[in-house]
């Protein structure tokens, strides 16, 4: 058994192991129900510490789910997933849609239409990537939010891709259930 990991602050000596296990403590009895007031009294801290905690080590709060995929042979069926799914933004493209969308402009129109973009997708705290894996790495070093993914393949993908809509189905089940009152229950 390992001896308990121990910061010195000042004069305390403090277990960072002993810290944990309470934090996790703390969490699995919120996860079984517990108001943070109840959980807090039983691990004796206070009801504002278990709140800032879970504020602390927050992944995704709320049903802010946006999905981007390229390139895809059935798009509107996966769009009406979204739809049904009542998602506020979702860009499901074609091969042939993604190029229009870059040729024609200039490079400065482009860049402009793809901050903006950007910017909008901050407003959600889930993105679903639906794409090669590059995309999603790049959309994860761009953003500041929870990234998903579905594979589509090796990069490049210059053909269109079919998505198994359950498949599609699967992951925004997971992300936000139905059970928890989204739209389209």
């Amino acid at each position: 058994m390992q001896p308990d990991r121990v910061f010195r602050v000042g004069e305390k000596l403090i277990s960072l192991d002993k810290t944990t296990r309470l934090i996790e403590r703390a969490l699995e009895m919120r996860e079984k129900g517990l108001s943070q007031q109840e959980a807090g009294q039983r691990l004796g801290l206070d009801r504002s510490f278990i709140s800032r905690l879970e504020a602390a080590g927050e992944i995704r709060k709320g049903r802010r789910v946006a999905v981007i995929g390229f390139p895809l042979a059935n798009r509107d069926q996966l769009a009406s997933i979204c739809r049904d799914r009542g998602l506020d933004f979702y860009l499901l493209l074609s091969n042939s849609e993604r190029w229009e969308m870059v040729q024609g402009k200039q490079a400065l129109e482009f860049f402009n239409s793809v901050t903006d973009l950007l910017t909008r997708l901050r407003e959600f705290n889930t993105l679903l990537m639906i794409s090669s894996e590059k995309w999603s790495k790049l959309a994860e070093a761009l953003l500041d939010i929870q990234v998903m993914h579905i594979d589509l393949g090796p990069t490049p993908i210059s053909d269109d891709r079919i998505l198994d809509p359950g498949r599609l189905e699967e992951v925004l089940e997971h992300i936000m259930p139905r059970s928890e009152g989204s739209k389209g229950a």
